[in-house]
């Protein structure tokens, strides 16, 4: 089997596996994000280095949630295991966006040992907002955290959500110990879609109106944007319109 097949044939398996073993959390977490943007909440992202484009991944997306919004660290990660500069990103963003007791907020550390991505957690949930990891448990579990708090993402998060990926994220073995092909972003994207959709099936089953982005390439869809951002205009970081 070449490389390229064995990468398609696990990470279809991975995807199936990963939703099976993430359904009871997600099930819990849709009312939880429901009402909190029924209440006129926003859903807070923030991931460092590549996680950052996990973050993006629902942030201002054609058929995803309109209030979603994220903390992007202007270092792209470099910085992440610094103690003490996730605080001040945190505390900046705060500022300029604001964090609402109830709110909810999505921190992104495949390995769930960096200083940032705990640091965002500990000030999120120190505003009352729900905190929820997404990581690979596999590392979260077993790396020794670089904070020194003592301990890893996973165990200061209100909720977990495991990736499913391997240390060191690659999975097929291209060489003898060395890997490629790495899994965090497809099984990532997947679980903040679904993250959504429960969302988004709790607040129909409700009554609510669905705050859904429309692809500007339809008709009407750039207007209807622009309508439903203004409603969030001080709260998002990337605005439609």
């Amino acid at each position: 089997m070449s490389f390229a097949d064995s990468y398609h044939a696990t990470t279809l398996a991975l995807l199936d596996s990963v939703r099976a073993r993430n359904l009871a959390t997600l099930r819990a977490l849709g009312p939880i994000v429901g009402r909190s943007l029924a209440a006129g909440g926003v859903l807070h992202l923030f991931g460092s280095g590549h996680s950052e484009m996990l973050a993006r991944e629902i942030i201002g997306r054609a058929g995803g949630l309109m209030p979603v919004t994220g903390l992007f660290d202007p270092g792209y990660g470099f910085s992440e295991n610094i103690v003490g500069y996730g605080t001040r990103l945190a505390q900046r963003y705060e500022n300029t966006y604001g964090l609402q007791t109830g709110e909810c907020f999505v921190i992104i550390s495949n390995s769930g040992k960096n200083a940032s991505p705990i640091e965002v957690a500990l000030h999120a949930k120190a505003r009352g907002l729900t905190t929820i990891a997404l990581t690979a448990l596999s590392m979260s579990t077993t790396s020794r955290t670089v904070h020194p708090g003592g301990k890893n993402l996973h165990e200061i998060c209100d909720h977990t959500l495991d990736n499913g990926g391997v240390p060191g994220d690659a999975v097929v073995e291209v060489e003898p110990g060395r890997f490629a092909g790495p899994t965090s972003t497809l099984t990532g994207s997947l679980l903040l879609n679904l993250l959504a959709l429960e969302a988004v099936e709790w607040l129909r089953a409700q009554g609510h109106e669905l705050p859904l982005v429309t692809s500007q390439n339809i008709p009407g869809g750039m207007e209807a944007n622009i309508a439903l951002a203004a409603r969030y205009r001080t709260r998002l970081s990337k605005l439609i319109g």
